[in-house]
């Protein structure tokens, strides 16, 4: 035993994870005191009920409220474009006008009394937005053809399979100008708190720091970039962490084990600035559509990508219906109304966001503690690691294997008393853990257990 945790020791001392500690030369932009320990929750209108309007969604504010979601995104809401539209109706990332709703969704005063009652239960409202293209129909191309990038002999230009837009070209700078006077509009006029910015990282980054400084003189607000790119984070809050999702899907599979998931956290330590705020997902509206329902993709490793979401590095996104176990994947072009029902997940998630908001440890970049390595005897099956901050510290431990496991811990963080996490207060009756160097515990398969403790 004493090699194996010599040997452990000398990983966790090598290891980023393990060792970091908060850069000051280059933490990322500041962000928001309301994103500290915010979940988000993805909003796809068109499949949210079976009207599928902007007030059928206001309808259910005050239950995502008490689920304790903070910041709602709300997929594109503009009208579609017509023109080479894929399905009856079309991708809604396929715009036609930046500045309308589309009839389907309701109207203006509808999306402002949405975003009003949203505020008034302490949500945030965030709008995708896309930058990049526009439907072929939308009037910019007849009206401004030197607004769009072309190819050799003049023609437009759509990526991949992409048939349905028409890339813009940000070289022009009245095409530039006009693109942030569209978004200061919801800014201004619905009072949006921000934006998710669909393939960001296919605009020049200079155009996201001028459109930044303009809606900030406007009001403090919060950006999501869809893209894995370190740099923007000058102009971002957040970006997208999909390889977390991926290094789960394999787990699931048996394709990897923990070490994967230290690999991934290693080199967000090293290469991402310390403040930077990655969103992590079971789900969103992309690996549903395409890809599969969370249970297709994770498998067996869904529950414990659940504990992850809620206490690892990194902000959690809900896709809507994952509270009532969406089992299927909806349509991208077509109407496909979520099929709500009573799920454990609902309760689920309620639990696990009042334990997060509860626990400064788990909150948010830069607020929250940083993953410290917990090295034990099963590292090819078990994953363990401390977060601590603000006089606060949680402990996972992760069993990614289809057998029962016992695990001793090596070097361990705070050595003493920790309560499990269904125990409301230092005080209360429930389960107690003695963690300390050579404490032991048992994992059920693809199980986790969580503690915290108090270190005032």
């Amino acid at each position: 035993m004493k090699n194996w945790i010599a040997l452990a020791l000398c990983l966790a001392a090598a290891s980023p994870a393990a060792a970091r500690e908060p850069r000051s030369y280059y933490p990322g932009r500041e962000h928001v005191e309301w994103s500290r320990d915010a979940v988000i929750y993805q909003i796809n209108t068109r499949q949210f009920s079976e009207e599928g309007t902007i007030d059928a969604a206001r309808a259910q504010l005050p239950r995502l409220a008490e689920m304790g979601v903070d910041i709602l995104w709300l997929m594109p809401i503009h009208p579609i474009g017509e023109e080479k539209r894929k399905g009856s109706l079309g991708s809604p990332y396929s715009i036609r006008d930046y500045k309308a709703v589309r009839d389907d969704l309701g109207s203006m005063e509808d999306f402002k009394a949405f975003v009003d009652e949203a505020h008034g239960l302490g949500m945030k409202v965030i709008l995708d937005w896309v930058a990049n293209h526009t439907a072929w129909d939308h009037p910019w191309v007849s009206e401004h053809p030197d607004w769009y990038q072309r190819t050799r002999t003049g023609g437009l230009i759509y990526p991949f399979d992409w048939t349905d837009i028409v890339v813009l070209d940000y070289e022009n700078p009245e095409l530039r100008a006009a693109m942030k006077d569209a978004m200061r509009f919801w800014v201004e006029e619905a009072g949006i708190d921000g934006y998710r910015a669909d393939v960001a990282g296919f605009v020049p980054p200079p155009f996201w720091d001028e459109v930044r400084a303009e809606l900030e003189a406007i009001k403090p607000v919060w950006l999501l970039a869809e893209y894995e790119g370190r740099d923007l984070h000058d102009s971002f809050d957040a970006t997208y962490f999909w390889e977390w999702e991926k290094v789960l899907r394999k787990l699931g599979k048996g394709e990897a084990g923990p070490g994967a998931l230290w690999s991934l956290y290693d080199t967000q330590a090293v290469e991402w600035p310390s403040g930077a705020q990655r969103m992590i997902f079971t789900s969103n509206h992309d690996e549903n559509t395409w890809a599969g329902t969370a249970a297709e993709r994770l498998g067996p490793a869904l529950p414990n990508a659940f504990t992850l979401l809620f206490t690892a590095h990194g902000i959690p996104l809900i896709y809507n219906g994952q509270e009532a176990g969406l089992a299927k994947r909806l349509e991208f072009f077509e109407k496909d109304p979520i099929e709500w029902r009573d799920h454990p997940n609902a309760a689920l998630f309620n639990d696990w966001i009042a334990f997060r908001d509860a626990n400064p440890a788990l909150h948010n970049a830069p607020w929250g503690g940083p993953m410290v390595r917990v090295p034990n005897s099963e590292e090819a099956k078990a994953f363990t690691f401390v977060r601590s901050a603000d006089g606060n510290a949680v402990f996972v431990a992760q069993n990614y294997s289809d057998k029962t496991i016992r695990i001793t811990l090596g070097d361990m963080p705070h050595a003493g008393t920790w309560v499990d996490k269904s125990v409301s207060s230092a005080q209360a009756d429930g389960d107690r853990y003695e963690l300390e160097e050579g404490a032991s515990l048992t994992l059920d398969p693809w199980s986790s257990i969580v503690a915290w403790r108090s270190l005032d």
